[in-house]
């Protein structure tokens, strides 16, 4: 690559703030192709050209695409005989062994019809059956990472509402919160991080991010259907180099590519318990060099407990325009609107009378989303990918209820409610550069990237008014004395460089470094009122207080992976790498009745490590196992006392708690039982998986009072997942069950009080299993699908909620029931 090609890259990664400048000098050119090429044409068996063809190289575990005129090309190290498997829909998949002295490869592939479901999915696991990401995937690096993807056609699971339980059911080591809203939002944490809102990961959608603030609130009120996704990729705490620095990795919805043909039509409809109505529709469709895919998805729904109504319209649109074979546009918007009724929390008594109860008529809460992203992707040559994003988002997050950290209380009509807005504005731009590069015959890789981001998000909180519905208008006049207001902008900024090179010391064996160097520039500027009140209700106090809080910082994040391959499709692997957690904008400056946050609060530090073995034996097991440790230094984290600032009340206060461990042993194993024992039969599928966690944790040191040597918060001691699936050419079912035992909800490890009926905000939840059911049927383009969820009808939560939507125990649904019906045009 000339000098002329990096001069957009080194413009880009040589940005300058007021108070900052960086030069990047690591960006270098190699001009080194690799030797060894095997290409050729694929056709169909009437000796038309078949464009589009998957073509999956099995020695490597790397998979292509040919061009529109049919044409494959692919790159190798060496020269030598490979495996290749070659795949479109409606042909019969191929498996060929070729050798790079061959020439002119004509792929002939026959054209098949009226394939059953499961010799599709049998078929297409020839090629998407891997667990894991490519060591490299287009200007990405993941090798000597652990990483995970979730396949979303191999699924039979309730997709219509996000089940993160069954989703994620491969996903190692993973705790859920649960509700009851149709799946409007993820809530998955892991390895002692909170579940809420999926906050303690880079969450992003399509590559780009998708929560509101990153770094500032990066919480997901947004979650990607999973009737439109393709797969989910999750990279653990490693990925904070390339991705950011939350401690728990990246978490990616990729959703589906448009269809080869010039135009798809697919609708999903479903019913089930509690009033529940989906509607999925999409269109989808490639013309020459542009394609698109669209889709809208609507939900309604009761809930299992009253006042837990919900209604949500989200909108999607992608916009493709491939240039030339090197060159080509993505665009992506993105509209998600839902207005969901909160039955609020439950103290333990409440819970253990009847978990349907609610004593809250008047609590709502409103999201308005709007995503947009534009990435270009270029290849200057066979060996150096770039890729240009640029992202921004324009939502608002909307909470009007009566809060009251005595949770038994009774709602009272025409008193005041607390209002909470927060208004969402950020833009970004991420530009990626990677170069492959020889090192003897084995060919290395090296990424160099940069990120700029900037936010100034905005939130009030108030009086809201004394009627039921769902009003988000400020109601000073009804309350001029409303004792909790605040009126904040949060500018936000952040500048990141980031690097990582793969150096394939021999073909089986790669080290890969990595840094990445953050600025975070974090304000909070506003003021807040406070008001006292005598015993008779009079003002004896009345004041606004300004504040221009601004945390400025500068750090460089460094790390390491290696990955050794003894074998075909076997790997070792292990990494080590620094982490960094912001304080967010709640941190700063936040007023609720049952939380307190010290005014000192400061950025969590820390690194992750995992060591582990993965792989497949043959086409009939799959498996991860592996251990981890996670170290937090000025861990985050509540703890129940007395409020700090002369109430008497009991709160949880939240503070950097301490120095606290988290380690445990992770393993995933996926075992095709048709393929050890009923070769022969085509049309039978069967298969069962394990997945296990053993998880311990420690605060090492703490300053507050009785937290050091006690169990951090979050982490089951062990966390079970395991089902199985088995299908008979259309006829697919699975069954899954999921245990996890119990878990401490703050620092200071309070016993669950069952007597308790004030609170509900502290104790454990409780150990707890779940069973699901799942089941689909498929007749030419009509598709059926139905299960049950939590078929044995327990009793049981995931949550105890400080602020919404609780606060107080938040149940999980009981036994619910749905079913969709699918049609494919």
């Amino acid at each position: 690559m000339k000098l002329s090609n990096t001069k957009l890259g080194y413009y880009l990664l040589t940005m300058k703030l007021k108070d900052f400048s960086c030069i990047l000098l690591l960006l270098f050119t190699i001009n080194s192709f690799s030797q060894y090429k095997i290409s050729g044409i694929t056709k169909a068996d009437n000796g038309r050209i078949l464009a589009f063809v998957e073509v999956y190289n099995k020695t490597s575990g790397t998979k292509y695409l040919s061009n529109p005129k049919g044409a494959f090309s692919i790159e190798l190290d060496k020269s030598g005989s490979y495996e290749l498997v070659f795949y479109k829909e409606n042909y019969a998949v191929l498996e060929k062994t070729v050798s790079t002295s061959d020439e002119s490869i004509v792929i002939v592939l026959d054209k098949i019809t009226n394939l059953s479901e499961v010799v599709i999915n049998t078929q297409k696991e020839k090629i998407f059956a891997l667990n894991k990401l490519k060591d490299i995937d287009e200007t990405a690096i993941y090798a000597g990472k652990k990483t995970e993807v979730i396949s979303l056609n191999k699924l039979t699971a309730n997709k219509a509402t996000n089940n993160a339980r069954q989703i994620f059911a491969q996903v190692v080591g993973l705790t859920i919160n649960e509700s009851s809203d149709g799946g409007l939002q993820l809530s998955i944490g892991g390895r002692g991080l909170d579940p809420n809102r999926t906050s303690n990961f880079n969450t992003r959608q399509n590559g780009y991010d998708i929560s509101a603030d990153v770094l500032g609130y990066p919480e997901s009120y947004y979650a990607t259907p999973t009737e439109a996704l393709e797969e989910i990729q999750v990279v653990r705490g490693a990925a904070s180099l390339q991705y950011g620095t939350q401690f728990g990795g990246l978490v990616n919805f990729k959703l589906k590519t448009p269809s080869k043909k010039p135009f798809e039509f697919t609708t999903r409809n479903t019913i089930g318990s509690y009033g529940l109505f989906t509607n999925f529709t999409s269109l989808s469709g490639t013309k020459d060099k542009f394609r698109y895919y669209t889709f809208y998805n609507y939900k309604q729904g009761n809930g299992f407990r009253a006042n837990s109504e919900f209604e949500s319209k989200n909108y999607f649109g992608n916009l493709n325009y491939q240039f030339n074979d090197k060159t080509s546009l993505h665009f992506d918007y993105t509209y998600f609107n839902y207005l969901a009724q909160q039955a609020g929390g439950l103290t333990d008594v409440m819970f253990n009378e009847n978990p349907t109860q609610s004593n809250r008529t008047r609590n709502w809460f409103a999201v308005n989303w709007n995503l947009y992203a534009l990435r270009l992707k270029h290849k200057f040559n066979a060996n150096a990918d770039f890729s240009l994003q640029l992202f921004g988002l324009d939502a608002s997050r909307k909470a009007v209820g009566y809060r009251s950290n005595r949770v038994s209380n009774p709602d009272v009509v025409g008193t005041e409610r607390d209002l909470i807005v927060g208004q969402f504005v950020n833009w970004g731009a991420e530009a990626r550069f990677l170069k492959r590069y020889k090192i003897k015959e084995n060919t290395s890789a090296f990424l160099i990237g940069a990120k700029y981001y900037q936010s100034k998000n905005s939130g009030i909180q108030g009086p809201g008014s004394s009627g039921s519905d769902a009003n988000f208008n400020v109601a000073n006049t009804e309350f001029p004395f409303y004792q909790n207001q605040s009126n904040y902008t949060y500018p936000n900024l952040n500048v990141s460089v980031f690097g990582e090179n793969i150096f394939k010391i021999t073909s089986n064996f790669s080290v890969t470094p990595g840094f990445r160097f953050e600025k975070i520039k974090t304000k909070a500027e506003g003021s807040y009122r406070k008001i006292n009140l005598d015993l008779a209700g009079n003002v004896i106090l009345d004041e606004t207080k300004f504040e221009n809080n601004i945390k400025d910082r500068n750090f460089v994040l460094l790390g390491i992976g290696l990955s050794y391959k003894p074998l075909n499709r076997i790997e070792f692997y292990g990494n080590i790498s620094q982490n960094y957690r912001s304080v967010t904008f709640n941190d700063i400056r936040t007023v609720s009745p049952s939380q307190v946050i010290d005014e000192n609060i400061t950025d969590e530090k820390g690194y992750t490590s995992d060591i582990g073995v993965r792989g497949q034996l043959g086409d009939k097991v799959t498996f991860d196992a592996s251990i981890y440790g996670l170290y937090y230094d000025d861990k985050i984290g509540e703890y129940e006392t007395r409020n700090p600032n002369g109430s008497a009340a009991i709160v949880r206060f939240r503070d950097n708690i301490g120095t606290a461990v988290t380690y445990g042993f992770e393993t995933m194993f996926d075992w095709s039982l048709n393929k050890t024992f009923f070769k022969e039969k085509e049309n039978f599928v069967w298969n069962v998986f394990s997945n296990i966690a053993i998880t311990d944790s420690e605060y090492l040191k703490s300053d507050a009072p009785n937290i050091e040597g006690n169990k951090v918060e979050f982490v089951p001691l062990y966390n079970l997942k395991t089902g199985t699936g088995i299908g008979y050419k259309n006829f697919i079912s699975s069954v899954q069950f999921t245990y996890v035992s119990s878990q401490f909800t703050e620092a200071n490890n309070s016993k669950t009080d069952v007597n308790d009926n004030t609170y509900g905000i502290f104790g454990q939840i409780p150990a707890y299993y779940v069973a699901d059911f799942s089941t689909s049927y498929k007749w030419k383009k009509w598709k059926l699908e139905a299960g049950i969820t939590n078929f044995t009808n327990n009793s049981y939560f995931t949550r105890r909620a400080t602020g919404y939507p609780g606060p107080g125990i938040i149940p999980s649904d009981t036994r619910t029931f749905y079913t969709t019906l699918e049609f494919v045009f």
